[in-house]
């Protein structure tokens, strides 16, 4: 991944930003060159939808689907990677029925369920036995640690997911339960994912840079675009640093937070959250029009 300090910001609604790194800069040349073998991959928190306290409440920014429908007919594909069920994502973005948005695809449960816009088709499996007997056990072990109050649990399906930005202190409350939820998952074959005050207990092997590396290898893409904006977003940069190093350029795109510095560190170009995420989308539908 790239190691810098200076990154450029995407501002203007009517200007391409430069990335500010040389493998950046070959990701987005590339990208213009053969629009039609690139792949555009979006986290949705953060990247398309703008975190709030209750992720039941999160929608995505309101020119979000305009500027992928806008893009997405002039790419080889567009895909949303989430840690959220399919169908949430699918409800929570508006991208059901979209004009534009026919081959649009949202990998969810970090690509163990596959919802296709052309067909309506959601596709998961059963879920590990681990994630039951771990949501039987969580309530008295909040009560335990002490971090319960504001603390709480949200239900994904394939995994559970313990929230603390509701706490007194968000960051204590995290800190406190970040060894004894890894314990509990351990004993259950599941592992923790730490996230922005978010702990989220799900099988191994389910994470973006797996879903992304089997997304993109079946769309035989030319170049890749990824954009996030947490700890879980970075396996999928990892994945387009070893597209790079397999002949495949990539651009790595930071949904500006100071609260994950290893993504923004990482990125080659930091956007201003989910508002820079649309700028940026609505200039290369610009630029390739």
């Amino acid at each position: 991944m790239g190691s810098h300090q200076d990154t450029t910001r995407a501002d203007s609604p009517d200007r391409l930003p430069t990335p500010s790194t040389a493998a950046g800069r070959a990701g987005l040349d590339a990208l213009l060159t053969d629009p039609g073998r690139a792949v555009i991959a979006l986290d949705f928190d953060g990247t398309l939808a703008p975190i709030v306290a209750d992720p039941d409440r999160a929608r995505a920014h309101p020119d979000a689907v305009p500027a992928l429908a806008a893009l997405a007919p002039k790419v080889a594909a567009v895909a949303v990677i989430t840690g959220r069920p399919a169908e949430v994502a699918v409800r929570h973005g508006g991208f059901a029925d979209v004009p534009g948005l026919d081959h649009l695809v949202v990998l969810g449960h970090y690509g163990a369920e596959r919802w296709d816009a052309a067909t309506g088709t959601l596709t998961t499996p059963a879920p590990h036995p681990g994630v039951a007997a771990v949501r039987a056990e969580l309530p008295a072990l909040l009560e335990r640690s002490g971090a319960g109050e504001g603390t709480w649990t949200e239900e994904k399906g394939h995994a559970v997911a313990v929230h603390t930005r509701r706490a007194p202190d968000p960051q204590a409350a995290f800190d406190v339960l970040r060894v004894p939820l890894t314990d509990l998952a351990s004993r259950h074959g599941l592992i923790v994912e730490p996230g922005r005050m978010v702990l989220e207990l799900r099988p191994p092997g389910m994470d973006k840079g797996a879903a992304l590396r089997a997304y993109v290898r079946d769309t035989d893409a030319a170049s890749v675009l990824y954009a996030g904006d947490d700890l879980g977003d970075l396996p999928a940069f990892g994945a387009v640093d070893v597209f790079r190093s397999e002949g495949t350029p990539g651009l790595l795109v930071c949904s500006g937070s100071d609260e994950v510095p290893d993504l923004h560190k990482s990125a080659d170009l930091v956007v201003d959250g989910p508002t820079g995420v649309v700028r940026l989308l609505r200039a290369l539908a610009a630029r390739l029009a």
